[in-house]
């Protein structure tokens, strides 16, 4: 496979479900929404979070930032570490930096956040890169996470790369950038939603994620 690896974070790293679906419906009941059942929220997690909260729920663009504002009150504190590790995934982290390949964050999450999920897992140091978002909301489109890792880092062979991830917005980010792609089917976008965005290929767990990493 290819030396140069873009991970996506949420649904592919770890499994981030009830820090994010609970601060998401922290933020909604400031408008009286209310959610009886954290779990219907699932659909938060992968796309921008600004733009979730006004396809979802109809907010505009104002009442976006005061509900970004509410979740981050509540994920800055609690939410942020109600997350677990893919069960293999630090292991094989480790097994593909140790063999030469260079590793990359591409996330939509803000870079701020996203680096303490990967210290508090113990996995920070195998990435030679984080890209992210900006909390102002800057650079939170997928294809634009790339772009800015690969320009920063300075990659020029988008052929030396592949991006990993288990949304839609991933392998629409990668195929935009001319790269291939991996979704994986145990984070939370369905088989269906990454074959109809054109998926390259599919890793049913972290065990056979590995062995197209190899």
């Amino acid at each position: 496979m290819k030396n140069i690896i873009l991970f996506d974070l949420d649904g592919t790293i770890t499994d981030p479900k009830v820090g994010i679906t609970k601060s998401v419906k922290y933020a909604l009941s400031h408008f009286d929404v209310h959610v009886e059942d954290p779990d219907t929220l699932c659909h938060f997690i992968g796309p921008p979070l600004r733009e979730s909260f006004k396809e979802f729920y109809g907010l505009d663009d104002d009442q976006a930032e005061i509900a970004v504002a509410k979740y981050r009150e509540r994920f800055s504190q609690a939410g942020i570490y109600e997350n677990e590790i893919y069960e293999g995934m630090a292991e094989l982290l480790q097994r593909l930096k140790g063999s030469g390949k260079t590793l990359i964050l591409a996330t939509s999450k803000p870079i701020v956040f996203a680096e303490i999920v990967l210290k508090h897992f113990g996995i920070f140091e195998h990435f030679s890169f984080i890209g992210g978002s900006e909390l102002n909301g800057e650079r939170s489109d997928k294809y634009e996470v790339i772009m800015y890792a690969l320009e920063t880092v300075g990659i020029t062979d988008v052929d030396s790369c592949v991006m990993v991830g288990d949304r839609k917005y991933d392998i629409i980010g990668a195929k935009a950038a001319r790269m291939s792609n991996i979704g994986v089917l145990y984070g939370y976008g369905s088989e269906d939603e990454l074959l109809a965005a054109g998926v390259d290929y599919l890793a049913a767990d972290v065990t056979e994620l590995g062995e197209l990493l190899r």
